[in-house]
């Protein structure tokens, strides 16, 4: 009874130790950064926000060229081969040091520039979509090359807003000798949650201080509290049979098919069940060869998707049961392996609020005739329910709410378990639209998408430059991470320490319409935008819009 009594005090003082330990480092934070940063008032402060905000709309040119290069690259997830490549060089111009082939991941990247803290970090997604080409400002299914990958979701935007960003504050802090480290990375893959908690797990934030987020949307926001949405994970089962003809002797083969299908089954009979907050989807990867042979290999690919961490990894178990049921009712060998994850995700209060404060200065962009007669025949086009064209109102700051709400996933979750995150929405696409397809990429190498990410620019410059300059904020981040955000959950990787992301996804894809893209990539030196490239009048609507 002693030695449990003497085990819980000792767990108090342990955790009054840490607790202490945090409170000393931020204190010496604080000391610090108002020690180095002291020089600046409240309005020396915004006259460097609005400086920033200047030079990134006389950078909007490289933003345009950035957004639309990116778009013709047209790169499926882990073959991001020729973004990177772009974006990395572009970087190292600019006195970045970069490295790549993190995590094991061959387009992966951080590129870190300063020094001393706070360490700042500014992310975004770089990977498309399967089957989504389509001619940019054409208001109707058009494809640059048919059936190939396209920018469906309008990750081609992200990157260069937050290169614009770091490049206009990088240009004060040099002048004005302010402290202080940028970190630029990709989210590579997002499409296949497949990157972020290996980033996250090899330690590549253990010494960030805040991380920006950036992703595309029809309107221009920022949250805080428990996101809308789901985490998930990414499994792939694979059975193994005994090969037979399948005319001349089937009862001398197992199929591996049948195994596969029989999960199919399963599983279905078990989505009956699923809470309504859950969701799971699935294709088959490998079906077998031809049809006179019994299948001796065959694969199914879930994702399955929770708002919770509990429930995912219920998800899972209940899967893992189910697969194991249909390899021995075909007498098949079972194995399974993970392909991508990401944690429910959870916005830093502080950095939000500051955040919002200068997308409100900031504002929605001026769209012009031509870019509101493209939105609302996109709309048309697609039978929306939405009809409005692009937004002309503000959305306002995302507060937690008690309801519930289900949706996709994104491995930032991971990342925003680790260190204080936001993810900033900024207005490059179209409202009303169904996501993940060819539609969503008419909009991302026009005028949209580049203003959009010219304001979103601003507004991330702007609230890097608070970071930086008023240390509280980083601590009151930091505050709510471990004192509200993290005081009834524990992050918990889904991936073990073995666990490899799966860098051979989209190969064959990527081989098969590279050379067939590349004839269509944006040459800026020959052409004012791509869409000047491609010959497409802006808009073009069918007669009848």
């Amino acid at each position: 009874m002693r030695n449990a009594s003497f085990n819980i005090i000792a767990m108090k003082f342990s955790q009054t130790t840490k607790t202490l330990a945090w409170l000393c480092a931020f204190m010496l934070l604080v000391s610090v950064s108002l020690q180095a940063q002291k020089k600046y008032s409240k309005k020396q402060i915004e006259k460097f926000k609005e400086e920033v905000a200047q030079i990134v709309q006389d950078n909007h040119k490289q933003t345009q060229v950035m957004i639309d290069k990116i778009f013709s690259f047209a790169e499926l997830g882990f073959q991001e081969f020729e973004s990177s490549k772009y974006l990395t060089g572009i970087l190292e111009d600019n006195g970045f040091t970069i490295e790549r082939g993190v995590s094991g991941v061959p387009t992966a990247w951080f590129a870190k520039w300063g020094s001393g803290k706070p360490v700042i970090a500014l992310g975004s997604d770089v990977d498309n979509i399967p089957k989504a080409s389509q001619k940019p400002g054409v208001a109707y299914h058009d494809p640059i090359v048919d059936g190939a990958p396209g920018h469906g979701e309008g990750h081609n935007s992200g990157i260069p807003l937050n290169i614009t960003a770091a490049l206009a504050v990088k240009q004060v802090m040099e002048r004005e000798g302010i402290q202080g480290t940028l970190v630029l990375w990709p989210g590579i893959a997002e499409e296949l949650v497949a990157t972020k908690a290996y980033f996250t797990r090899d330690g590549l934030f253990d010494d960030v201080d805040v991380c920006i987020f950036t992703h595309v949307s029809s309107n221009f926001s920022v949250s805080w509290g428990p996101a809308s949405g789901t985490g998930l994970i990414s499994v792939e089962y694979t059975f193994e049979g005994e090969a037979a003809h399948a005319a001349g002797a089937p009862w001398r083969g197992r199929s591996a098919l049948d195994a596969a299908e029989l999960m199919n089954i399963g599983w279905n009979y078990k989505r009956e069940h699923l809470h309504w907050l859950k969701r799971s989807h699935s294709i088959f990867t490998d079906a077998g060869d031809q049809p006179n042979v019994v299948p001796s290999k065959a694969s199914i690919w879930f994702y399955l998707r929770d708002v919770t961490y509990e429930g995912i990894m219920k998800m899972y178990n209940d899967a893992n049961n189910i697969a194991a049921g249909a390899a021995l009712m075909t007498d098949t060998k079972m194995t399974s392996r993970i392909l991508g994850t990401a944690w429910p995700r959870h916005f830093n209060k502080a950095v939000a609020q500051a955040m919002y404060e200068n997308i409100k200065v900031v504002g929605l962009p001026e769209w012009s005739e031509e870019d509101q007669q493209l939105a609302k025949a996109v709309q048309e086009e697609v039978s929306s329910t939405f009809t409005g064209g692009l937004a002309t109102r503000l959305a306002s700051l995302g507060l937690p709410s008690t309801i519930v709400r289900s949706g996709g996933s994104d491995d930032i979750g991971d990342v925003s378990w680790k260190v204080p995150t936001v993810t900033m929405r900024f207005p490059s696409n179209i409202p009303g639209l169904q996501g993940h397809h060819w539609s969503n990429a008419i909009a991302m190498a026009t005028p949209i998408a580049h203003k959009g990410a010219t304001v979103g620019a601003k507004a991330e410059a702007m609230t890097i430059i608070d970071l930086l300059l008023k240390p509280e904020i980083v601590a009151d981040a930091w505050d709510y991470f471990n004192n509200v955000q993290t005081t009834r959950t524990t992050y918990k990787p889904m991936i073990s320490d073995t666990d490899k992301p799966p860098i051979y996804l989209n190969k064959q894809i990527m081989e098969t319409y590279r050379p067939l893209l590349e004839k269509f990539y944006y040459d800026e030196t020959k052409y004012d935008s791509y869409l000047e490239q491609l010959g497409i009048t802006y808009p073009t609507i069918k007669k009848n819009n």
